[in-house]
């Protein structure tokens, strides 16, 4: 019996756009003419490609119905990821009014007529051998997939019946499954004209989706063209593997031209990051297992202002006007001097403090005497410190993070060291990790700044002069 199928009419018309569908068509003909092919599928963060995979998992079925065969998904995770791709499947099926047809077996599978689509888990641990894909191989998020998982327990599904292997996702570092992939389609596009990656970008999206458009315009302007994020899930280029943390550039973006402040000033807002020593880093280097001490406290405050009105980022403008720094010190003898500076002196509106192992002690006796609206405890995790890197690179790029004008201060010297010392390190999974190495020094101002940036991303001064009273 041949088959047909065609994406883009009838019943699975809806949703898709031009670039989707010539994705779309690529499958289909690889399936049906059973071709085997690999191919790649980059769609730049919410454009569609979850879209484009369910219209075909829902049109391969239907065409299949009559068969007993097998089509396999996996995802990084099966909750969310993969039960939300059954979810969006199911709902399709319905759509087309084929729920006389459908069923779902054991949470994980949905079978039409004969034909099935799985739903599996690549994470490491997860046990999914002895299944094999007759009719078609999905790696969703291809980029957050191990690649000796996948060639070791999904690869082989296709072996027998030389199914064809769509990895979908968007870009990230070098070394993913997705890029190696994709670097291996095009070496052999080059030598046989036959196309097996598909890319497209934020621009060709927004080019059928003006508000799309205009949100990614936004996250530019709040991120910075240059931030990790906007290269890679909407430019879908890839980042190399780990590096500096702030490019020549952006340490020229950092540089203010206002004085260092050694009190607060009438109708000024301020935050404070506080980085302890003695505190000890979850997320350290890769090749250090271990944690380390710092050798020094550093409190760093920043004054607080309204973006103008017509801003697009609407977020702090946050100006470092001053530095404290305690070598040696025992956390209780610092207690009194930094409650007092942070209550009586600076009273300020957020403070973020890393609240890891030996600082979740000051965190607690902090927030008793400035209270749970104040202060904001940070845990260093891989998570936390990959948002606080982020967030330190966002506010960076987008001029709204100023450091004190040089005034010859040792202050000054060692947190300008520490930013052209810092690294950043890029994983899997979309976190990162930014440390200056040990053999550099250290990095208690680089995670002091990262923590009033924290401290500032929701802490509206009371007032502006000049400008709109609220963020």
């Amino acid at each position: 019996m041949r088959r047909t199928a065609e994406i883009g009419a009838g019943p699975w018309k809806q949703r898709l756009r031009p670039y989707q569908v010539e994705a779309g068509r690529a499958i289909l003909a690889s399936v049906l003419g059973r071709q085997g092919l690999s191919i790649s599928i980059e769609i730049a963060r919410q454009g569609g490609k979850n879209e484009l995979s369910s219209q075909v998992e829902a049109l391969l079925l239907a065409s299949y119905a009559d068969r007993q065969v097998d089509a396999i998904k996996c995802a990084p995770t099966f909750e969310p990821q993969g039960r939300i791709s059954l979810r969006r499947l199911w709902s399709r099926l319905m759509e087309a009014g084929l729920a006389s047809m459908s069923s779902i077996e054991a949470g994980h599978a949905i079978r039409v007529g004969r034909a099935r689509q799985l739903f599996m888990s690549a994470e490491p641990e997860a046990n999914v051998v002895g299944h094999t894909a007759q009719l078609l191989l999905e790696v969703d998020e291809a980029q957050d997939v191990d690649e000796a998982k996948f060639d070791r327990d999904f690869r082989p599904m296709a072996a027998t019946t030389n199914a064809t292997t769509v990895f979908y996702g968007t870009a990230w570092d070098d070394s993913t499954l997705l890029e190696r992939t994709k670097q291996r389609h095009l070496e052999l596009e080059r030598r046989d004209g036959v196309r097996r990656h598909f890319e497209y970008d934020w621009q060709m999206v927004a080019s059928y989706n003006p508000a799309y458009g205009r949100y990614v315009e936004s996250e530019r302007e709040r991120l910075g063209e240059r931030h990790p994020l906007f290269l890679t899930q909407y430019c879908l280029k890839p980042i190399s593997g780990g590096g500096r943390l702030f490019s020549q550039g952006q340490l020229a973006q950092l540089a203010g031209s206002h004085g260092r402040q050694r009190a607060p000033a009438a109708g000024e807002s301020y935050v404070a990051g506080l980085d302890l020593a003695g505190g000890a880093d979850e997320d350290a280097h890769a090749q250090n297992s271990g944690s380390r001490d710092r050798d020094a406290t550093v409190l760093t405050i920043a004054r607080a202002s309204c973006p103008d009105a017509a801003a697009m980022v609407q977020e702090p403008r946050l100006e470092i006007v001053e530095h404290y720094v305690w070598t040696g010190e025992p956390h209780d003898k610092l207690l009194p001097r930094l409650a007092d500076l942070l209550r009586e002196v600076w009273r300020v509106r957020r403070l973020a403090v890393d609240s890891t192992e030996l600082g979740e002690t000051i965190a607690r006796l902090l927030t008793t005497v400035l209270g749970s609206q104040v202060v904001r405890p940070v845990r260093f995790t891989q998570e936390s410190k990959s948002r606080l890197g982020y967030g330190l690179l966002a506010a960076t790029n987008g001029g709204r993070l100023k450091l004190y004008a040089g005034d010859g201060s040792i202050e000054h010297r060692h947190c300008l060291r520490e930013l052209e010392l810092a690294r950043a390190m890029y994983r899997a999974n979309r976190t990162m990790n930014f440390f200056v190495d040990e053999a550099d020094g250290h990095d208690d101002y680089l995670m002091s700044l990262a923590l009033v940036v924290e401290a500032g991303s929701d802490a509206a001064p009371r007032t502006a002069r000049g400008r709109v009273p609220s963020v």
